[in-house]
């Protein structure tokens, strides 16, 4: 493993070399957009660099509720809480659904979205048939309540899932369906609102989404929307109470920050064209439209383009036992020479291996 002394950008500097680099999770690259930067400096010379206080304190920053109601109008959520990071987001949310039906688990759901510590039993399926059975199940069933819990996609091997099997859940029982939306927040969906922008859901059926705010939109902490209901009965918890905000400065700089965002967003998507156009003919990248992910199951070529001066992303995941993962993943940061050389390494790989 790797150690450096400076934050990741379009390049790092790694044992004296200069490297492209595509990986990481800042897809939108607001940890090195100096206009973000400044709106941050901003921030914190109005707020201090931290607020070490509770949020149902009888004294409150109107940041909060701006912030949130920022979020809401955004996503066109009923309401959103922000807290200071996804992981506590998703477990802040099943939490407070622990007593509101059976857990039903997708395959691959990121651990902030489990109930317990202990990895729920993986579906031996691929997520259509799971959804598949899943309905099939619930139709054999008495109706009793059920809490449905997935990812928004597959951030491993890039596949982008399919939410039309939600409009055939039944009628006949309370159902939750909780989504983890942190990968495609701020970049997917209407204007980057994300999964809970595009998500057509029968009525009755309550919707929570949960979401890290650190990746796209460079913001740590994360965010829960959902129904003015849940949201409230958020806010009344022990959990909310004792956990800390996010930094305010950084909510400052988010709600300041929508054109910075979009020009962020086009500049990720014209890179993304570019790279699955120039990739095509070879085969070798498993990807989605305006995604900036791409899966490769050959995990050779991470040496190949490390040698030629192109860091990609290749570990075992999620613990150490797990398989190699090998991504590569572009930025707002990179231009289009940056893509043109990416999307030439590949083509010249895919030729060693044909």
């Amino acid at each position: 493993m790797l150690q450096i002394d400076q934050l990741p950008g379009r390049t790092i500097l790694a044992d004296g070399r200069e490297y492209l680099f595509c990986s990481g999770t800042s897809y939108l690259g607001m940890a090195r957009n100096a206009q973000f930067q400044a709106l941050l400096l901003e921030g914190m010379q109005h707020y201090g660099t931290n607020y070490s206080s509770s949020r149902i304190s009888n004294l409150q920053l109107r940041i909060y509720d701006e912030a949130e109601h920022h979020l809401a109008r955004y996503t066109g959520a009923e309401a959103a809480l922000t807290v200071s990071s996804g992981y506590l987001a998703g477990q802040m949310a099943v939490k407070a659904l622990a007593h509101a039906g059976r857990f039903e688990y997708a395959p691959g759901t990121h651990p902030a979205a489990w109930l317990t510590t202990d990895l729920p039993a993986a579906p031996a399926l691929s997520y259509p048939d799971w959804a598949s059975a899943l309905l099939t199940r619930l139709a054999a069933e008495p109706a009793e309540p059920v809490v449905i819990i997935s990812n928004s996609l597959d951030p491993l091997r890039v596949q982008r899932y399919d939410f039309s099997w939600v409009s055939q859940l039944p009628r006949d029982r309370p159902i939750t369906l909780l989504i983890d939306d942190s990968h495609g927040f701020g970049v997917t969906g209407v204007a980057g609102a994300g999964i809970i922008s595009e998500l057509r859901v029968p009525e009755g059926i309550n919707v929570v989404v949960v979401s890290s705010l650190g990746k796209a939109c460079g913001i740590p902490g994360g965010v829960v929307l959902g129904s003015q209901a849940f949201i409230g009965q958020l806010r009344q918890s022990a959990f909310f109470a004792a956990s800390s905000p996010v930094v305010p400065a950084y909510l400052h700089a988010f709600v300041r920050a929508g054109e910075i965002y979009r020009e962020a967003r086009a500049q990720l998507a014209a890179n993304v064209q570019q790279l699955a156009e120039a990739v095509q003919p070879t085969g070798m990248l498993q990807s989605f439209n305006r995604f900036p992910v791409s899966y490769i199951s050959d995990n050779q070529i991470y040496n190949f383009m490390l040698k030629r001066g192109v860091w990609i992303s290749s570990f075992p995941y999620p613990s150490p036992t797990d398989p190699c993962i090998t991504r590569i993943v572009l930025s707002a940061l990179h231009t289009s020479a940056d893509v043109a050389r990416v999307a030439e390494l590949v083509t010249e790989f895919a030729s060693t291996t044909s």
